[in-house]
């Protein structure tokens, strides 16, 4: 088995998913003036994947006014994806839904398998990814990505703001772009 990892400055896969208020997302087609906030989640089922969703919706005006669209997306099916959507109050996070594994894969995410119900209770499905965190820049390459094993000890959102504060301001260049010897 081959795990997939993104390189900074190459284009990312594609990625074209329903999304819970109607409509697809495709990457791309619109993108935003300087970033699109991809956020993988694991599912319904997780919950530290709603604290952390909670928060980014508490968040996404600032990401708005800095030109940055955020979607959530899990392999969750409609109602699911619909129902973490109404839980976080949605308004300024899209909340996209059905992403395939094998585009999961493709992202770099990893796969794990059901452990039964969580700890709310939840079903887990059989499969699903584990999170991930991706801002693509509007010519769809990447410029940043963080991918995590388990649910805990994500990228928190506001440290991602000055980030992107500080990549405007002084135009630095996305790295760990490099692929040659060493």
């Amino acid at each position: 088995m081959h795990l997939n990892a993104l390189l900074p400055r190459h284009p990312v896969p594609a990625l074209n998913v329903p999304l819970t208020s109607g409509g697809r997302f495709v990457l791309g087609a619109s993108p935003a003036e300087h970033f699109d906030l991809l956020v993988f989640y694991r599912g319904l089922h997780c919950p530290i994947c709603a604290k952390y969703l909670l928060e980014l919706e508490r968040l996404a005006p600032e990401f708005s006014s800095r030109g940055v669209q955020i979607v959530a997306v899990s392999s969750d099916g409609e109602e699911r994806g619909r129902q973490m959507a109404e839980k976080v109050a949605a308004r300024g996070v899209q909340f996209a839904y059905g992403l395939s594994l094998r585009s999961a894969r493709q992202w770099g995410l990893y796969i794990s398998t059901s452990r039964g119900q969580t700890s709310i209770g939840i079903e887990e499905p059989g499969l699903f990814s584990e999170p991930g965190v991706f801002l693509v820049r509007p010519d769809g390459t990447l410029y940043y990505g963080a991918v995590q094993t388990m649910p805990f000890a994500r990228p928190q959102f506001q440290d991602l703001l000055g980030a992107i504060d500080f990549a405007i301001s002084k135009d630095y260049p996305a790295r760990g772009e490099y692929t040659g010897e060493v």
